[in-house]
């Protein structure tokens, strides 16, 4: 199979069913307006994969990619994403699967209100997909289960994702994004960063990328020694656990040996685990929760770069880089900036009516009017 993503193009041997979706490479760029705010214009970039469809951009987009291509080379034709009311990946299956030719579906249990979750509830709704909605995120396993069982009873052949798509075939999808990032380094587009930033929920990401990282160093692509992944939690341990991220990216590298029959793709636990820092400042009271950093982040990012972030993911994370952007600023013997990989969509969502959503059962539509009454953060 021929598909133009650096995973293909630069991992002899490597090939596994794959449905492009994104538009890539996504930018990546200096942030001079935080910088010049910070006193060191070239301290912080950013890599815009927020940017990385205009029908519902962001992280999921490349975990999509791996998994509708399987999803397909296993005969679905429905294929459910799992997770929160607002869940990005849950909004990219239900956006960009009928694209794939695949009929969209959602197992879903509540969060915490946001403008953001309300908003991806909205839009997913609107699409009506097939819906099984949860009391607590406890029940996810059995209704799972429950909904497969129904499926099969209905003839339906059905594609299961877990929540983020964090398997090895989802992480393929940023593996191929860290080898992205080493060519724009080795073209000249950018420096080689001294860590890479990013918010960790479901670990597909940040698992890939640490993979990706080194699989670059290796073949001699954009740098030596790879950047550093400084995960910033936005769920709880032990979900965003190093020792899961960590595991998620061993798997990985097993799933790229045996795929390619490279053997040096299978990276050892100590390895990855020494490129990895997991931070938990910014979490607060836990998912969904913002926090007064976040929320001073958002700030910051619209009046400076003109970008918007949310409260879940991107405020945190970004409200870590600005903290380790001024601490870098004021140092001279590191080199290179830090980079924040900005993983939550920034493409218009499409408008909803009223209607588009009040067919779903009543805990949600209760949730979404609620919501609806809490101040914007």
């Amino acid at each position: 199979m021929s598909v133009d993503r650096p995973i293909f193009d630069r991992l002899p041997g490597f090939d596994a069913p794959w449905e492009p979706l994104g538009d890539f490479p996504t930018p990546v760029e200096p942030m001079r307006a935080t910088g010049a705010r910070l006193g060191a214009p070239d301290a912080l970039w950013i890599k815009r994969d927020d940017l990385s469809s205009p029908v519902y951009g962001g992280n999921k987009v490349r975990t999509l990619e791996a998994l509708f291509g399987l999803a397909k080379a296993r005969g679905a034709a429905r294929v459910y994403s799992t997770g929160a009311y607002g869940s990005n990946h849950a909004t990219a299956t239900v956006l960009h699967a009928p694209r794939a030719g695949l009929e969209p579906g959602v197992i879903l249990f509540p969060q915490p209100k946001s403008h953001a979750a309300v908003e991806n509830l909205r839009v997913m709704l609107s699409r009506r997909p097939a819906l099984r909605a949860l009391p607590h995120w406890s029940f996810l396993p059995l209704g799972m289960q429950w909904q497969a069982l129904q499926d099969r009873r209905a003839g339906i052949e059905a594609f299961q994702l877990v929540p983020g798509g964090a398997t090895p075939e989802g992480a393929l999808g940023y593996v191929s994004a860290a080898l992205e990032l080493a060519l724009q380094v080795e073209a000249g587009e950018a420096p080689r960063p001294r860590q890479v930033l990013l918010g960790v929920g479901s670990t597909c990401t940040s698992a890939g990328l640490l993979l990706g990282l080194r699989i670059a160093a290796a073949l001699g692509i954009g740098w030596e020694t790879p950047p550093r992944i400084v995960s910033v939690r936005v769920t709880p341990w032990p979900v965003t656990s190093a020792f899961r991220i960590v595991g998620l990216a061993v798997r990985t590298g097993q799933l790229l040996a045996r795929i390619t029959g490279e053997r040096r793709w299978g990276r050892s636990r100590a390895e990855l685990a020494a490129g990895l820092e997991v931070d938990g400042g910014q979490l607060g009271l836990g998912y969904g929760r913002p926090t007064a950093r976040g929320v001073e982040a958002i700030r910051w990012a619209r009046e400076a770069e003109g970008l918007e972030l949310d409260t879940t993911y991107s405020a945190k994370a970004f409200a870590a880089a600005l903290a380790r952007a001024r601490a870098h600023a004021a140092r001279t013997d590191e080199p290179g900036p830090l980079l924040y990989w900005s993983t939550k969509s920034t493409a218009p969502l499409p408008e909803v009516e009223e209607a588009d959503w009040r067919w779903a059962p009543r805990a949600m539509t209760r949730w979404i009017e609620r919501a609806q009454k809490k101040p914007r953060a």
